[in-house]
Parts: structure tokens; sequence; C-alpha cells
């Protein structure tokens, strides 16, 4: 890794910054690891593995976890926030001072901020004022990185420069890093895929079959597109790895967490219930929220979306959200209407 970007805090010790910080440690750089849980860092530092998010991989020698986030950010050039984005305002914000005013801010939260609806670099521009900024993101699981798996994401700022110093800082024979401008389509493609992730795994659950999952993904796409392209995202951004790709990954893959929430809750259990049953957040829980909050500012209908907060927050049956949406009127695929 270059020296550019030396040293380096993961803040968020759950099992996505673990990952990247046992990838950062693989490059030779190694990662002061913070966790608000003193004693989930105490675990870390005395068994080498993060058994709670990521059983049975070590972690290597590059990786110090670390529970003193002064200590943890003293000195950093790169500063990588793995945090679920319902918490981000609260940890992030009392650390501003110790974060120094030269490191680079490296959001790899996948949501939208519960109370204004705001992406995370908005937020941590807020946060954290004058620090350059990037977004880490694409279809990755966080095992798979963390065991070396090829994995190929995006990083996104509007500074070329920035962009192109991660990429080049970050990229790895198994961790290939593309650049691409468009942060607002990044975030809300990141955001927004795992609502969708949330709806396919109630379409699961009902055993619709593979037709009907194949068509809720390409119209959860349109509803994805339809909102960032109105609030300023490119349309080609969706396209890509942080749209289509993490997309298709999070409503299909064995390990996505709301594909499988979605699949629980279908299955008969209440959203509460199959949120307990796993230590990890489903984004899409609470991002479906903040969606629609923006899709209502924009004017933008986001059907899909609309049926599974009713599902999550309503209690509507999941059989009647879904005849909700097959009950729609008939109408040309790219409607000029915009309805899904």
């Amino acid at each position: 890794m270059s020296d550019e970007v030396l040293p380096v805090a993961v803040l968020g010790a759950g099992s996505w910054g673990t990952a990247l910080a046992i990838h950062l440690a693989r490059l030779g750089a190694g990662a002061s690891l913070w966790g608000r849980d003193p004693v989930l860092v105490k675990e870390l530092a005395e068994r080498r593995e993060n058994v709670r998010y990521l059983p049975g991989l070590s972690l290597p020698p590059g990786v110090r976890p670390m529970a003193d986030a002064e200590q943890a950010l003293a000195g950093i050039r790169l500063l990588v926030v793995a945090i679920p984005s319902a918490f981000v305002e609260d940890v992030v914000g009392p650390l501003a001072d110790a974060v120094p005013r030269q490191a680079i801010l490296l959001s790899a939260t996948k949501g939208l901020e519960p109370r204004q609806a705001r992406r995370m670099s908005e937020l941590m521009a807020e946060l954290l004022p004058g620090r350059p900024m990037a977004v880490l993101s694409g279809p990755s699981f966080a095992r798979e990185v963390a065991l070396g798996l090829p994995t190929a994401l995006v990083v996104a700022s509007t500074d070329d420069a920035l962009a192109g110093t991660l990429q080049r800082a970050l990229t790895s024979s198994t961790f290939r890093l593309y650049t691409n401008r468009d942060v607002i389509g990044v975030e809300f493609a990141g955001a927004l895929k795992n609502v969708i992730a949330i709806a396919t795994g109630l379409c699961d659950g009902l055993e619709l079959g593979e037709n009907a999952r194949a068509a809720l993904i390409t119209r959860g796409l349109a509803e994805i597109v339809r909102l960032g392209v109105t609030l300023g995202a490119q349309p080609g951004t969706f396209l890509g790895l942080a749209g289509l790709g993490d997309l298709v990954l999070t409503c299909t893959g064995s390990l996505s967490r709301n594909h499988a929430l979605g699949l629980r809750v279908a299955r008969g259990q209440r959203p509460a219930e199959a949120e307990a049953e796993t230590r990890m957040v489903a984004e899409g829980v609470r991002t479906v929220t903040s969606a629609l909050t923006l899709a209502r500012r924009a004017g933008v209908e986001m059907p899909i979306c609309q049926e599974v907060a009713a599902v999550l927050f309503e209690e509507k049956p999941v059989t009647e959200a879904l005849h909700a949406l097959l009950a729609r009127e008939p109408r040309p695929e790219h409607d000029v209407r915009g309805d899904s």
C-alpha cells in the first residue's frame, strides 16, 4: 500500500470493518480497528478472531483492535467508516476533534441516515468538515473479502485525484477497484439495493419461483434508478458494480442478511424477531423509511419499497403486499409516469 495514506484506522468492528482491516493488513499497511464495545475489542485482541461477526477467520498481525478512539485515530491519514448507518452520527460526531484534519474519509457504509435521509457522505461532511471524502461500494460480502476471494468494487469521489490515490493504494490481486465520479449514484445504489433484497427474500419465502425473483429484481432496479436520477445521480452508475452488481449479489447471495430477513418474515416471523436472530444489521429495514421520505419529497413513486415498508412496519401480510403489486395497472415497461 502507498505510504500516501498511512496509517489507517477502521471505525466499526463488525463483519465489514473487520474484513476491510484484514484486507489492509494483507496489503502491508495494517490498521487500527476501533469498536465501540470494549468487550468485543478485548476478545479481538486476545483471540485474534472476530467470533461474533466473522468466526473462523484469524486476524493478521497488522490488525490492531483498539477501544480507545483517540489512540486509534492519532496521526492517521485514512479513516474508513464501516458503521451501520443508523449509528454513524452518534459514533462519528463525538470523535470529530480526534480525526486529523488531513485525514481522508472513506465511507464504507451502505445506508441512509434515518432522521433526515442524508447520504453517508453528506452526513460525514457535516460531522467532519474540511476532510477529503470518498465512498467505497459494490458487490462485497465481508466473509469473502476477509478470505481473500476475488472482489471488484467502486471508489467514488468528485475529486479524481483522490479517487485515483485510493484506487492505487487499496487495490490488490484479489481486490480490484474502479473509480467513479458519481458519488450520489453510488451511495443511493448501495443503500436502496438492501430494500429490494428484503423484497426478494419475501418473494422467495413464499416460493414464488425464479421468474418472480428476476422480475422483482428488475423492477426494483427501475425504482432505484428513478429515485437516484431524480436526485442527481447518473443513470449509468446503476448498471455498474455499485448498482446492478451489488443488487444481484444482495438479492440472491447466500450470505445476504437483508434477503435472509425477508425469507424469515415471509415464513411467519415478525420483523423484530427476524432481526433479533442475527447480530448483524439488515440495513434495508431502516433504509426503506428514508427512501420513502426522499421519494415523497421528489414526487417519485416506489411501490415495491412501499409494500416492503407496509410488511415491516404496518403488519401487512406478505401475500397482500404481493397482490397489491400484481394488481397495479398494466403499462409500458418504460412508462413516462415512472411507475413500477
